[in-house]
């Protein structure tokens, strides 16, 4: 393909993870194709600013209604963009949901996957598959975490997610599909979501600093993660698939830090004592907790050459710079 431009189909494209790579791949110059659920809302704030009229010229990124849970359309986009690269970023990625949706969510983000790597399979393409895995595979695992570690998954997320992992390491042996799987663990930035545990803090401390909240509700405060900033991992994503060979990849920072630490930090920088505001509701903790997530990302630095830049400090001060500025509130709280 060198020389020529790239189509690159990505499931997930209005999340956190989508919005991004789809930035990343049109700087490429890639044509890039989005698949959407059909609602009665929009749900594609994240990548408006890339959207184009299709009846444009040269338009490079088109979207079209679909779902990992309906293999008819799968195959049927497949085969007409007849795609370069695959991205499977599509999931149900809340652990705690994970629990009230099991069903939901091994449906998407299990079998999701395998209808993917079905239609690759048999519509022949030579198409390359990424699919996203996830850190909460190894569960109670202790850390640090490589690719050789064994996995221990802990919720319906992470067992849903290590079939999708565990059933693209099957299709790649037994189909000669290249198909990659990129264990990424907690990356977070402005897009993400304001359920999931980080952004929920860096919004809350800035509307307390905006005098709209009192209080941040938090589940386990001990909990440690790996954080890294989202941009960084789908570039990790994308070099995955430029390689001549397929193969799995542990994407991380290499350090880990408390709910506790992310929660003293933010409410620091913005000048406020944590202790204060936050307090502790037991509905947010999890049937199963994961302790200790720290990755080891010493193969993606060999082979791959990726290494993160943003680490801890600057990741929090990112997001919370972000939403004091989407309140009203200068950002020189912070500098």
């Amino acid at each position: 393909m060198k020389g020529k431009t790239k189509t690159a189909l990505i499931s997930g494209i209005t999340g956190q993870d989508g919005s991004y790579l789809t930035e990343f791949l049109l700087r490429k110059n890639y044509i890039v194709h989005g698949l959407i659920r059909r609602s009665s809302t929009f749900n594609t704030s994240r990548i408006e600013h890339l959207y184009d009229d299709p009846h444009n010229k040269n338009v490079r990124l088109f979207l079209h209604y679909s779902d990992v849970i309906d293999s008819d359309t799968i195959y049927k986009i497949i085969s007409e963009i007849r795609p370069n690269e695959i991205y499977n970023l599509a999931a149900q990625s809340h652990v705690k949901v994970s629990f009230e949706l099991p069903e939901y969510t091994a449906n998407v983000d299990g079998l999701g996957a395998l209808r993917i790597l079905e239609a690759i399979k048999d519509l022949g393409f030579r198409t390359k598959f990424y699919q996203a895995s996830s850190s909460e595979m190894f569960g109670s695992s202790p850390p640090p975490q490589n690719e050789g570690t064994p996995f221990m998954p802990r919720s319906p997320y992470a067992i849903a997610k290590l079939f999708a992992h565990n059933i693209t390491i099957n299709y790649r042996n037994a189909y000669g599909i290249f198909a990659c799987s990129g264990i990424s663990f907690n990356h977070e930035s402005p897009r993400r979501g304001e359920t999931f545990v980080t952004r929920k803090i860096t919004m809350a401390v800035a509307k307390i600093v905006a005098g709209k909240q009192e209080k941040l509700f938090l589940g386990n405060l001990d909990a440690k993660r790996d954080w890294g900033f989202a941009p960084e991992y789908v570039k990790a994503m994308w070099l995955m698939l430029q390689q001549r060979k397929p193969d799995d990849f542990v994407i991380a920072t290499g350090e880990s830090h408390s709910v506790r630490e992310f929660v003293e930090l933010a409410f620091k920088l913005a000048g406020l004592n944590w202790k204060r505001y936050v307090r502790i509701d037991p509905r947010y903790f999890r049937p199963t907790e994961v302790n200790n997530l720290l990755g080891d990302p010493s193969k993606a630095a060999r082979v791959l050459k990726w290494k993160p830049k943003v680490k801890f400090k600057s990741l929090v001060k990112i997001m919370l710079n972000s939403d004091l500025k989407q309140l009203g509130i200068k950002k020189d709280l912070l500098e």
